[in-house]
């Protein structure tokens, strides 16, 4: 096998034992999970956790959590998207991160739990995450937020989320972004890049599974080439908020996040990536066994966002 840390061969350890999951439906996925006993697992200390539900389209509602850390506030903001291929994954599956996120940047945190597919196909999980935006946007003094300091971020397919949100708001002339924050994002879903190949069996996100959560989410083979389902091929990147991009050394998604970080950069946007050696996929939402490599993750990207804010106060 490649060049994986302790950590992670002890994490494809315990998921080998699984069962295949692109051989079960979605929901029988979305309960093995849900059943794994409860991990002991460091939880970041908060000023308030709270859960709102707000209105989406079609008279439906989502939840969002929002973590805000101590101190006096208005905070900056943070609307997080977490991943599990548009398929599974919930606020619970990022409660952690989230945690870590709100406590060592001082920013509010707003997690959104948007519908999943195959119930929801595109674009339903997209349209829940703009409007996640704009309610975080109109509704910042609520939840002691400065609404002029929007991230928006993710993990994974929230990655995928949080691009193409970035898109929206930019074609709808919607809310403005100071950053995005994208972990190992689903940039394409061709499935063909050289990583795809060379960890298509045997690291977690295993190939046939990508494959499967991207024929849950889109409605026809047509749409893998919409530019708000895959944000790679989409032909105008310019004029995007600064995006800091996370990829992992042995992942079927690495070399499409890293595509899409030149592709980013060639637009004219700032960007900052990094490729994180001997890790995989989903370590970043793992706290149980990657709590270091989480911390520093979030410490890099902390540190990023610093600086796109004092260059925004410079101006």
């Amino acid at each position: 096998m490649a060049n994986l840390s302790p950590q992670a061969k002890m994490y494809l350890e315990a998921f080998a034992e699984m069962p295949l999951l692109e051989s079960l439906e979605p929901q029988a996925v979305r309960d093995l999970f849900a059943q794994a006993p409860p991990v002991e697992v460091e939880l970041a200390p908060l000023a308030r956790i709270e859960d709102r539900r707000i209105p989406v389209g079609d008279d439906a509602e989502i939840t969002l959590r929002v973590y805000t850390p101590e101190g006096q506030g208005p905070f900056n903001l943070f609307v997080y998207y977490h991943g599990g291929g548009w398929v599974i994954g919930d606020l619970e599956t990022v409660d952690a991160c989230c945690r870590m996120i709100a406590n060592k940047t001082g920013r509010v945190v707003v997690s959104v739990d948007y519908r999943l597919s195959p119930e929801y196909k595109f674009p339903v999980p997209l349209e829940d995450s703009y409007a996640a935006l704009e309610w975080v946007s109109e509704h910042a003094a609520e939840i002691n937020g400065n609404a002029s300091n929007i991230v928006v971020g993710g993990d994974s397919a929230g990655g995928n989320l949080a691009a193409v949100v970035s898109m929206l708001s930019r074609d709808r002339k919607g809310p403005s972004i100071a950053a995005q924050v994208l972990i190992y994002p689903v940039t394409d879903l061709s499935y063909d890049s050289k990583s795809y190949e060379e960890f298509q069996v045997g690291y977690g996100l295993n190939k046939d599974l990508m494959i499967w959560f991207g024929n849950y989410y889109i409605n026809n083979p047509g749409e893998a080439r919409d530019q708000y389902v895959a944000p790679l091929l989409a032909e105008d990147l310019s004029n995007l908020p600064p995006a800091f991009l996370v990829t992992a050394e042995c992942d079927v998604l690495r070399d499409e996040g890293m595509a899409y970080a030149k592709r980013l950069k060639d637009a004219g946007v700032r960007v900052e990536s990094t490729c994180q050696a001997g890790l995989i996929h989903a370590f970043f939402t793992n706290m149980a066994v990657f709590p270091d490599q989480i911390k520093e993750t979030i410490s890099s990207f902390n540190s990023f966002l610093s600086e796109i804010e004092q260059g925004a106060s410079r101006v």
